[in-house]
């Protein structure tokens, strides 16, 4: 009669597929991202295709110039403030309701500050907004 008792083997986690799944994913990871390549990409704004089209609707002017000042139907305001650009466009809507905006803005304006002039607009609710741009002919490609 054999009295010794079986010993019990120890239970334990074989790791071995978790490092293979997490070695997969890394893998998956590494080959789906994409990578932003900022350096590689020349802009010049603004610019359109096509002519501009003589218009006769009497326009609200926001002009942005190089240095991020705002200009309201040609008056410049005496800072870059969000809120007095909010004031000076509050005006001029009251003035002339129901005209379209125009955002003119200089190509080298910061988007920021033609941002912030979009916003303003959306703030008091007109929806009639447009933004200039300059002609270009195909030649110039």
């Amino acid at each position: 009669m054999n009295f010794r008792r079986p010993r019990a083997d120890e239970a334990g986690i074989n790791l071995t597929p978790l490092i293979d799944v997490v070695f997969l994913l890394l893998i998956f990871f590494m080959v789906s991202t994409t990578f932003e390549r900022h350096a590689d990409i020349q802009l010049q704004l603004p610019a359109a295709d096509r002519e501009p089209v003589a218009s006769e609707r009497a326009w609200i002017d926001i002009l942005v110039d190089a240095t991020g000042e705002y200009y309201v139907e040609g008056q410049e305001l005496v800072n870059r403030r969000p809120e007095t650009l909010e004031r000076a466009l509050e005006q001029a809507v009251g003035a002339r309701p129901g005209d379209p905006v125009l955002i003119r803005a200089d190509a080298n304006a910061t988007h920021q500050a033609v941002v912030t002039a979009l916003d303003v607009v959306g703030r008091l609710g007109i929806t009639a907004v447009s933004i200039a741009t300059i002609g270009r002919t195909p030649d110039e490609d």
